[in-house]
């Protein structure tokens, strides 16, 4: 599928899967900086909102990026981790150390996957699978974010 089809560009997240080593991370690191102006502009309503619409066109993108690849969930699409960061990143207070606990709890669930995440990684099928997997990976980050901003006085 060529790089500059929109299904494409929706997948990888304008591209950003295709960068080296660890395309996960940067596509979970991308929200950082798109996910803070929404938080200090709009709040945690429209970013929830946002975060719902880009799943749900996420489900589809990567729904017809999978068939017309023939690769089940490819390393190079990224808009699951973008949205699962962005799902975490809703129950950070807006400052810095917040936001990088929060990339670091994300990546460390996406990574280890623990039931049910890795159920619904090795179970679910389409773009449901690609993109639920990280939404309940998103779930363990965002609890735990929430028990130590809570603990730590974030």
């Amino acid at each position: 599928m060529a790089g500059s089809h929109p299904i494409s560009l929706i997948s990888t997240f304008g591209g950003i899967g295709h960068l080296p080593f660890a395309p996960g991370t940067w596509g979970a690191f991308a929200a950082l900086p798109i996910t803070w102006p929404i938080l200090f502009y709009g709040g945690t309503t429209l970013l929830l909102t946002i975060t719902f619409i880009l799943f749900l066109l996420g489900c589809f993108a990567t729904h017809l990026y999978e068939v017309r690849t023939k690769n089940h969930d490819p390393s190079c699409v990224v808009i699951d981790e973008f949205v699962g960061q962005m799902l975490v990143l809703s129950f950070a207070p807006l400052n810095i150390g917040s936001f990088l606990l929060a990339f670091v709890l994300f990546r460390l669930a996406d990574i280890l996957k623990p039931w049910p995440v890795s159920w619904a990684d090795q179970t679910l099928k389409g773009g449901i699978g690609i993109m639920l997997d990280d939404i309940i990976a998103a779930a363990y980050a965002a609890a735990t974010l929430y028990c130590l901003t809570y603990l730590l006085q974030f």
